[in-house]
């Protein structure tokens, strides 16, 4: 079974620890999607922020609440 971008983009930084430490860096979901398609990984903020507090392929998912935002919106 083939796995989606977004679990594919997950597996591979769990592997890459100078990824990680671009994604600590990064500050919205979408800094984080670019990351990834810079890499070739078709994923959006918006799939990121689905999978907020899931883990997948050993990779927690947190979703960070920013003044201004609003409750509830992608989940």
């Amino acid at each position: 079974m083939d796995s989606s971008p977004v679990q594919a983009f997950l597996a591979h930084l769990g592997r890459d620890p100078r990824l990680q430490a671009q994604v600590q860096a990064a500050v919205t979901a979408d800094e984080v999607a670019l990351l990834a398609q810079e890499l070739g990984y078709a994923v959006s903020g918006s799939d990121l922020l689905l999978l907020s507090g899931r883990s997948v392929d050993g990779v927690r998912v947190t979703r960070v609440d920013h003044p201004g935002e609003y409750p509830g919106r992608y989940y």
